[in-house]
């Protein structure tokens, strides 16, 4: 079958979806890292920069597994991330969470169109809730779901087959908006349509072939959203 129809039936099954929050929703992954570069240098910690983009994608927990494993039980990973963490609420509570371009109208023409939403982030719940509520966001999503409410983070699928679970839809239903790896692997193995929107990390050879389709911005998503004619009519 020709892969555009083989795209088109795909997408003609959604009925909702499901955005990943950091680097999605907010861009924040750019900002956390330069707090992380900064504080650390306190530290004496080095190549801290590439260290965070392994990062990128996963729970707190596995956050510090990843920076204990580069650099030693006993180096102060607990005090540089509460730095770093207060560095980075402190610039938010001055400037505000800086916000993708095309976020709002993606998420109004989505409850326009009365389609379901979830947010389904490795970050804790209640922080979620609070970043989404300051930025005025809580109200666009049906359903809130934070890595400390599973087992498994990404990119195992578990957070997304609960926050499917909670929206009443099969993962096939469900498109995925994501932009790390493992948030794109997640999507793919939860068998439902995942879109990458690239922000810090490229797509590679592996996440091209897991992504249903990997776009340059939101506005693009909503573009394509349009295109596809069955899919909110």
């Amino acid at each position: 079958m020709d892969p555009q129809k083989m795209e088109k039936k795909k997408m003609e099954q959604i009925k909702a979806v499901i955005f990943d929050m950091d680097g999605v929703i907010f861009d924040s992954e750019r900002l956390y890292v330069k707090c992380d570069v900064q504080v650390a240098e306190k530290y004496g910690m080095k190549n801290v920069e590439e260290v965070c983009y392994r990062c990128i994608g996963t729970t707190t927990e596995e956050t510090m597994r990843i920076l204990r494993a580069e650099y030693g039980e006993d180096a102060p990973i607990e005090d540089m991330f509460r730095d770093a963490t207060e560095l980075f609420r402190k610039y938010c509570r001055e400037n505000g969470m800086p916000e993708k371009p095309g976020v709002r109208e993606l998420l109004q023409f989505l409850k326009e169109n009365k389609t379901a939403t979830a947010l389904a982030s490795s970050t804790l719940t209640e922080v979620v809730k609070q970043e989404l509520a300051e930025a005025g966001l809580l109200g666009y999503f049906d359903v809130i779901i934070g890595g400390d409410t599973v087992k498994r983070s990404k990119p195992a699928p578990d957070i997304f087959l609960a926050a499917a679970e909670r929206l009443g839809r099969a993962p096939e239903e469900c498109c995925i908006i994501e932009d790390s790896y493992n948030g794109i692997r997640a999507a793919h193995a939860a068998g439902s349509f995942p879109i990458m929107v690239p922000d810090i990390l490229q797509p590679d050879e592996e996440i091209r072939s897991l992504a249903g389709i990997v776009l340059p911005s939101l506005d693009a998503v909503r573009e394509y959203f349009l295109s596809s004619s069955d899919l909110f009519y």
